[in-house]
């Protein structure tokens, strides 16, 4: 297989997607470890690709690295999820808060360009493409608070929770509840009220969490 620097970087993307979704799924269970090799002859890759996507597992707290037994699928009991969705709820709801006030014109057209071709990729049921926008929409809100601490912490946050971020999209027709929550979240931008911005985005990330929690227990039968 020709793996050029682009190719590497897609197909570890790849692997690191399937991944997730099995691990949220509960088909890799706690605790079972994962060999580079292994996945390497599953995913038909080199083992370059397969490190760089256990390396991404483990910044997104999904594997960690144990002696004498390499990387192992992390415990991440349902009560841990929600509260790291919890956390991201109230930390994404102030930086839409102060977003409101402070972005600028350019920045609230780009943000609604984001928007516009979120479109096709929900009508294609792309939840990879709109994984990747959705990530752009969410870091543009960062970026348009003007605090660049808070975006800092913000972005840290948001990288733990990505893994489970991506999966919820899968639940039933979450991606298509999420652009419309999207755009209930411009609306009150555009109003310029930062506290109806910050109650939907709350309300968007618990959805979220929902979605997340029914995916898991469709996919474990309980």
């Amino acid at each position: 297989m020709d793996e050029s620097v682009g190719a590497r970087g897609l197909l570890s993307d790849q692997i690191r997607n399937a991944l997730t979704d099995e691990i949220a799924a509960g088909t890799l269970a706690a605790g079972i470890a994962l060999d580079e090799q292994d996945l390497a002859d599953r995913f038909g890759a080199s083992r370059t690709p397969v490190r760089e996507a256990l390396r991404q597992l483990a910044v997104s707290g999904l594997v960690e690295v144990r002696p004498r037994r390499g990387v192992v699928v992390t415990r991440m009991t349902p009560e841990r999820i929600m509260d790291m969705f919890e956390t991201t709820a109230e930390v994404e709801a102030m930086c839409v808060r102060l977003a409101t006030y402070r972005m600028t014109p350019l920045e609230r057209s780009g943000l609604l360009d984001l928007h516009e071709s979120a479109g096709a990729m929900v009508e294609a049921g792309d939840v990879d493409a709109y994984d990747a926008l959705n990530r752009a929409f969410h870091e543009a809100l960062y970026r348009a608070t003007h605090n660049a601490f808070m975006a800092e912490q913000a972005l840290a946050i948001r990288t733990r929770l990505a893994a489970f971020r991506r999966t919820q999209l899968r639940q039933g027709e979450r991606i298509q509840r999420s652009r419309i929550e999207h755009g209930e979240i411009l609306a009150a931008i555009a109003e310029g009220d930062g506290e109806a911005a910050a109650r939907r985005m709350r309300a968007h990330m618990l959805n979220a969490a929902s979605a997340l929690g029914r995916y898991i227990a469709e996919h474990t039968g309980d």
